[in-house]
């Protein structure tokens, strides 16, 4: 392996195409070998990412929809949940809330697409998932996501379970999005009041990574397991901007100690106007597992590969081992930008 170059990359989840198999033809031809695995590319109403899951969990008897009016996004109601008045929250029942529906149904593509040749045998399909607090903490006031918060945990793990039981384990990764986490750990605006005043446990940084190493406990040992650690995306802009990746390190190496077994990879975010080494010094410390994969996100559409490739010279003299990925999904690139932004993957990585 050249140590002096970055390896392989990582497609973070969304893709900005309407369906799964233009994402994985696409992605198997522009980055192939590059890639160790493929999603693909949550579309239609995972789109925006978690911004689907009121529409499912508003249909549950005892959760209420606020607002009297939609707030449309594209085919979906943005409006936040509450539960209403007088319902326990032990009892309600959700339904399906349709990552295994979604998952299963893209395998069966990406299978064909591998029996096709299209996709390289070896190449792992990648189910992204939020974590529980994700949802829990973007539509439900602060007051009930206490309670709520284990009611969704063991429906998100019935997903899981089902996809489990669905696809092969020798061909299936799963990620763990961690955005909303980042929104607590630094004290920012969200639904609700401001992040840590909305807490609601004890330690924020035990709680948190104790309950992504809760999240990778829930994934066997003969499938991968990975954490994309966010700053979000919309708009294309985060909802803050890091000072530095000191608290991504903090983040992932607690999560590397909390885990009861090894994690695959661990994804970190780099801002575009960040190529100084004020912003990679704190990966000096970064503590992976011996087989954990970093990919640093420093790909990005505005700049391209000369924008990549004067942020991976920075992160060398930090990390001298790591893949290239966008900081965020690309589901909501401009359209007729993905290719560029494929191609731009393999123009600054190596085949592992």
């Amino acid at each position: 392996m050249n140590r002096t170059q970055p390896q392989g990359a990582l497609l973070v989840g969304s893709v900005n195409y309407d369906d799964a198999e233009t994402t994985m033809r696409t992605a198997a031809e522009l980055m192939g070998p590059l890639l160790k695995r493929i999603p693909d590319g949550e579309p239609g109403k995972r789109f925006h990412w978690i911004m689907f899951q009121p529409d499912v969990l508003g249909q549950t008897d005892g959760i209420e929809r606020v607002g009297e009016h939609p707030i449309p996004l594209r085919m979906l109601d943005a409006r936040p949940l509450r539960i209403a008045d007088g319902v326990d929250p032990s009892k309600l029942q959700l339904p399906p809330l349709g990552y295994a529906e979604a998952a299963v149904e893209s395998y069966e593509i990406f299978r064909r697409l591998r029996d096709e040749g299209v996709i390289a045998p070896g190449t792992r399909f990648q189910v992204s998932l939020p974590t529980p607090l994700a949802v829990v903490g973007a539509f439900f006031p602060p007051e009930q996501r206490a309670a709520f918060e284990p009611v969704y945990r063991e429906a998100m793990y019935r997903e899981l379970a089902e996809i489990l039981d669905a696809i092969p384990h020798d061909d299936l990764a799963i990620q763990w999005d961690n955005a909303v986490e980042f929104g607590i750990i630094e004290d920012v605006l969200h639904r609700g009041g401001r992040g840590a005043e909305s807490w609601w446990g004890d330690d924020v940084w035990a709680g948190l990574t104790e309950r992504s190493a809760d999240e990778a406990s829930r994934v066997p040992l003969d499938v991968e397991v990975g954490f994309h650690l966010c700053y979000g995306d919309v708009a294309e802009k985060h909802f803050i901007e890091p000072t530095d990746a000191g608290n991504l390190v903090r983040f992932a190496n607690m999560l590397t100690d909390a885990s009861p077994r090894p994690i695959s990879w661990i994804h970190l975010p780099v801002p575009i106007e960040r190529d100084d080494d004020a912003y990679f010094a704190p990966l000096d410390d970064l503590r992976l597992g011996d087989d954990t994969e970093l990919y640093l996100g420093l790909v990005h559409r505005e700049d391209g590969a000369d924008g990549a490739s004067r942020r991976i010279r920075t992160a060398l003299g930090h990390a001298p081992v790591f893949g290239v990925a966008t900081e965020c999904g690309i589901g909501r690139a401009p359209e007729g930008t993905t290719e560029d932004i494929l191609r731009t993957h393999a123009e600054v990585a190596s085949a592992w």
